[in-house]
Parts: C-alpha cells; structure tokens; sequence
C-alpha cells in the first residue's frame, strides 16, 4: 500500500501507532567501513549467521556477542563507505539488525542493503542519537523519536520498500510477473 507521499508502507512500521516495538541503538561515528563491519579475511564465508559472529571484530568486539533481533545501527556520514562487498549487510542481516539509520550511506552500501533486506534509513540527524538508547521508528510518518524527540528521516522509495519487504531483491524479482514501468 503506498500513501500519498509514494512511501510504501512497511512491515517494519505497520500501523506506524503506539504499538510500534521501540529498537536498542549500536552507536558509531563517521566513515564506519565494510572492512569494519565484516573483516576481510571473513569473505570465504556466505551464511548471515556464520558472518554475524563476526561483525564488527575489531572494532566493537562486543557486538556479535550482545546485539539482540530487532536491534538498530545509528551512525555519523558516510556508513558502509570501502569496498562494494555484500557481505556486510548480510552480517548485519544475520546479527538480527533490520534498520541502519546513518546521517549519510556509501553509495554501494545503500544499494546492497537493500538488495539483502536491510533498511537504510537517512536521517541528518543521527548523530544526536544515543548509544543504548531506545529508538522508535516512525517510517510512514518520516520520523524516528528517541528520548522524548523526534528526527526526520527521508522517505523510502515506494519500490526500495516492496524490495525490502520482500526479503531483498531475488526474491522480490522471483514474486514480479509484470515489470512496473518507470516512465511513460
């Protein structure tokens, strides 16, 4: 279902009410790197779960051991910036998080998160946000709140969204029967 915005409405935020299940913040700075996320010697691996034990060894060793389904990345600009690999979202797929909100994504990392099911979320104001603080997500009404205040995040794309909701992109394409047309 799209609104008027052509915002598609999400399985993360389905009624976007007070029944929205707020989500624990993992807090990290700028220029966060997919060598960051999930070193390279751990490229051999393709199993989401395998590569989660894995995120952020190095960085945040505490991560693949403490992070809960249902958690949420909040970082500074440019997250996901290095290499084009997609082994990075898929460790954050397998650790449980479904959500990065990031000030700004790397190019590539935006598009591979959304290709493996994983909601990058813009919001130019994530750097106010807490680590360990509680974060509800508000993605049809283009807020997030955290802490008593609200931040704007950018709209998802209705067709980014139908991506995402399906899982990723293969298999969003296995379920199309008719290509959308994107100009008349």
């Amino acid at each position: 279902m799209t609104d008027t915005r052509g915002v598609a409405e999400s399985r993360l935020d389905p009624d976007s009410g007070a029944d929205a299940r707020p989500m624990r913040v993992w807090k990290f700075g700028d220029d966060v790197d997919t060598d960051a996320i999930i070193p390279g010697r751990f490229l051999t691996i393709n199993n989401p779960d395998e590569l989660a034990k894995h995120a952020f060894e190095g960085t945040r060793d505490e991560f693949a051991g403490r992070v809960q389904e249902g958690d949420m990345i909040v970082a500074g600009k440019n997250f996901g910036c290095g290499s084009s690999r997609e082994h990075a979202p898929l460790a954050l797929i397998g650790a449980g998080i479904r959500v990065v909100v990031a000030e700004t994504f790397a190019r590539i990392f935006f598009r591979n998160a959304i290709n493996v099911g994983l909601l990058p979320v813009v919001c130019p104001e994530a750097d106010a946000i807490a680590d360990g603080a509680e974060v509800t997500l508000r993605l049809n009404e283009g807020y997030l709140e955290s802490g008593g205040k609200r931040f704007t995040i950018k709209p998802v794309p209705a067709f980014m969204q139908r991506i995402i909701d399906a899982g990723g992109l293969v298999p969003y394409a296995r379920d199309v029967t008719e290509v959308p047309l994107c100009t008349k």
